[in-house]
């Protein structure tokens, strides 16, 4: 009996998208779309040019990333961002960008990583 109901199930899922499917053929936007997308690959056909090559015309800066596999960032790693706590028992604040401070560090050790991460008064970009 299963069989049957995951029979229905499917016959069910395959209306539905039918039916969304149907809805998509009868938009202008998606006609417009695929005319636009038929009308270039004539286009690049007519002078044998490339996905590629159009990319590289329209622009320049987008070809030389996706060849070289960098993003626009030309500093590396991002900048961690400054988190500020403040130890409610001495009002000792410290700042820090990396869990490897030291005063931070003595704090964890001493009440623990949970008790201490409660003390992060905020953090800034």
């Amino acid at each position: 009996m299963s069989l049957l109901n995951d029979y229905m199930q499917k016959e069910q899922m395959l209306k539905q998208l039918t039916d969304e499917l149907q809805k998509m053929e009868n938009d202008n936007r998606l006609k417009s779309e695929l005319e636009f997308k038929e009308k270039l690959e004539a286009l690049m056909k007519e002078f044998g040019k490339s996905a590629a090559d159009v990319i590289e015309l329209v622009d320049p800066k987008a070809a030389s990333r996706a060849a070289t596999g960098k993003s626009e960032s030309t500093g590396g790693r991002r900048k961690r961002k400054l988190k500020i706590y403040k130890n409610p028992n001495t009002g000792e604040v410290v700042e820090t960008r990396g869990g490897n401070q030291k005063t931070l560090k003595a704090w964890k050790d001493e009440y623990g990583n949970d008790t201490v991460e409660s003390w992060l008064v905020r953090v800034e970009e």
